[in-house]
């Protein structure tokens, strides 16, 4: 079990920050968390405005509002969000915002960061140095990122088709057990997908001294045994659990299948075989939280 206390929902105005927040109150009404909202204000030394002189930039020191300001913004918000019943905490802070992010969790000791991936930065930035590429890389605890996509017409986030790519790491076995968890708050159903993104092909070649359909055969057969180990050992009630087994590339399958269902969120490690440092480069984790369609959770193992 993966205990979900105490929640942290950084904001910074944005609408998809907007959405992201409304993610993070129905988490936190689901598992009766606690809920802290951030604001992070950047640092005089961080904010620049062109000066006079081309290729001359100077700081723009009356960039920072005042931080009382901030909290008043903040608490509009949040009451925008609808999230008194949860009661949340809110926090403004100055600073390099992912640093403060990271750090306020730690302190906090949050069990869960949800941000939005489409902040005044750009979405285009995610892998490319934004707040939320750099806290879900640096993360101890899950993140939920929340991309802009996921938020039209939405009132209430509802999880009610989770799905769990799965390649038997530690990490993906843990994003398996909070899969379950959400799906038991939800009262939703979990897809757990493994994909198997490299096969022989099917016809025989020349010179190769087993059979390769039958090698094939067997493959399949022995993943499957594993896929459904994994999922007997999750605890996750058989009545709200499909396993499926593609032979794709990950991302590329697990994107499809998040259209098809379609998914309401998407469990995944970020700790596979690979190591959460190929985030950056081209990893199946970069490549679904770049396209998804709907919110992310990733767990490190």
């Amino acid at each position: 079990m993966i205990p979900i206390t105490h929640i942290l929902c950084a904001v910074d105005f944005s609408d998809t920050s907007h959405h992201a927040l409304r993610h993070a109150a129905a988490l936190a009404a689901w598992f009766r968390a606690r809920l802290t909202v951030l604001h992070v204000a950047a640092s005089p030394s961080d904010t620049f405005l062109p000066a006079a002189a081309p290729g001359d930039w100077a700081p723009a020191l009356s960039l920072t509002p005042p931080l009382d300001q901030v909290r008043e913004e903040l608490a509009r918000e949040v009451t925008r969000v609808g999230a008194d019943p949860v009661a949340p905490d809110l926090a403004v802070a100055v600073g390099r915002p992912h640093e403060v992010i990271l750090a306020e969790a730690l302190a906090r000791g949050a069990d869960l960061l949800v941000v939005g991936t489409h902040g005044r930065s750009g979405f285009h930035r995610l892998v490319l140095g934004s707040v939320a590429e750099k806290v879900l890389r640096l993360s101890s605890c899950p993140v939920l990122t929340v991309p802009p996509h996921a938020a039209g017409g939405v009132a209430v986030p509802s999880y009610r088709q989770i799905l769990c790519p799965i390649d038997f790491s530690v990490s993906s076995r843990r994003a398996l057990t909070l899969a379950a968890e959400l799906a038991h708050e939800a009262g939703g159903h979990v897809t757990v997908l493994h994909a198997l993104e490299y096969l022989d092909p099917e016809e025989p070649c020349e010179h190769v001294p087993f059979d390769i359909r039958a090698y094939r055969a067997h493959l399949l057969t022995h993943v499957r045994e594993r896929l459904h180990e994994a999922v007997t050992a999750s605890g996750v009630d058989a009545g709200t659990i499909t396993e499926a087994l593609a032979v794709n590339r990950a991302y590329q399958e697990i994107l499809d299948r998040a259209a098809s269902l379609p998914a309401d969120v998407i469990v995944m490690g970020t700790q596979g075989h690979g190591g959460i440092e190929l985030m950056l480069y081209g990893s199946n984790t970069q490549q679904v939280v770049r396209r998804a369609t709907c919110p992310v959770l990733a767990v490190r193992g």
